[in-house]
């Protein structure tokens, strides 16, 4: 994920932090530093860091829960509205997926399992704490929040917990791509409902969270919808043919020029062999510019060690390697590995339109 670096890596798995994450730590410092002292805030950030750290269990809950399966977890990324798992490939048996959905927010009810004993035990419990944010006892409000957490990520709304729960439960008796639009539309039903609270009576952050499952629904259902549709076609039927590549050795200024004369967004870059090096980016060229200059060379800003696909390789594995690598475009390659095209998620949108015109002009020519 972009604007994210990592801090640890954890049973093969790399954890890794979004720079937002620290803009809200800063705000949250901040606006505790000006009600009480450095003690408090202190406290406060250290209160924050844990609130964190149930969130990062809940992901790897999801992490252990899918490996199980043989599902590798590339990356877990800790954001300011929570963490973000990203998997090499979702399981589509009900089953599997059930239960590495649900896998997570069984992590926090472990969590909040002890808590509430100790609470329970000590006479310290106090119910008005747990409803009143003013009020930070951290062993009480750890308690609500992982409780709320596990309420939270129930919400049958992709690309929560809750909807790939409803997913599961609606492909055990419907296809995968029927249960997968269902509970995409009852997930933007219910995020539209959370934008109307949200401006009427909700806090500002509701809506926030609702554009995000909004959003998070839609790419969910678009993205099964592809796959389906490109179900038994392979690479070379959807790769692009005809497209510039650039030296290792060239600077960002001749990539502009390519960039200029081309609607191309993604560019292979060659080492002195003409073989794969890496990955340059129209976002990541044009941010190059902008911090280093026209000067600087391709080879300090291409994206490398991205996995490379083959022409007789189906689109439903180029999908699952283009969501795990995390970028728009991969490189196709023969067996010697020399790029013969290059793989873009654009390019089989087209495709999939061009189908969807064909299959309609053969259906009028039959009627």
């Amino acid at each position: 994920m972009r604007w994210s670096f990592k801090v640890a890596r954890i049973g093969g798995i790399e954890v890794r932090i979004h720079v937002t994450f620290f803009l809200l730590l800063a705000v949250f410092a901040s606006f505790y530093g000006a009600e009480a002292g450095i003690s408090e805030t202190l406290n406060a950030v250290i209160f924050f860091l844990l609130i964190f750290l149930c969130v990062l269990l809940h992901e790897f809950g999801h992490a252990f829960a899918a490996k199980a399966f043989g599902i590798r977890t590339v990356d877990i990324t800790l954001l300011p509205i929570g963490g973000v798992a990203r998997m090499e490939r979702m399981p589509e048996k009900p089953v599997q997926e059930l239960i590495v959905a649900i896998a997570g927010p069984l992590v926090n009810v472990v969590i909040a399992g002890p808590l509430l004993l100790v609470l329970g035990v000590t006479g310290t419990l106090d119910f008005g704490e747990l409803v009143d944010p003013t009020r930070i006892d951290a062993l009480p409000a750890l308690l609500s929040i992982n409780a709320m957490m596990v309420f939270f990520n129930l919400i049958p709304a992709f690309p929560l917990d809750g909807g790939r729960v409803l997913r599961a439960l609606l492909a055990m008796r419907l296809s995968y791509e029927r249960a997968t639009q269902i509970a995409a539309t009852v997930g933007q039903a219910l995020a539209l409902l959370m934008g109307v609270w949200a401006f009427s009576k909700g806090p500002p952050s509701l809506a926030l969270i609702a554009i995000f499952i909004y959003v998070g629904a839609e790419s969910e259902s678009s993205f099964v919808q592809m796959r389906h549709a490109t179900s038994g076609i392979p690479v070379s039927s959807a790769m692009m043919t005809r497209f510039d590549t650039l030296n290792h050795r060239a600077t960002l200024d001749q990539a502009v020029d390519f960039l200029l004369g081309s609607s191309q967004h993604e560019f292979p870059v060659l080492d002195d062999n003409g073989g794969f090096a890496g990955l340059l980016t129209k976002h990541d060229l044009l941010v190059a510019l902008r911090k280093a200059g026209p000067d600087t060379p391709v080879s300090g800003v291409m994206i490398t060690g991205l996995p490379t696909l083959v022409p007789h390789m189906s689109l439903e594995h180029a999908f699952s390697k283009i969501r795990e690598a995390n970028v728009s475009a991969l490189p196709v390659v023969d067996i010697g590995g020399q790029l013969i095209g290059l793989f873009t998620t654009e390019n089989v949108s087209e495709l999939i339109m061009v189908q969807s015109a064909l299959a309609k002009k053969a259906r009028r020519f039959k009627g």
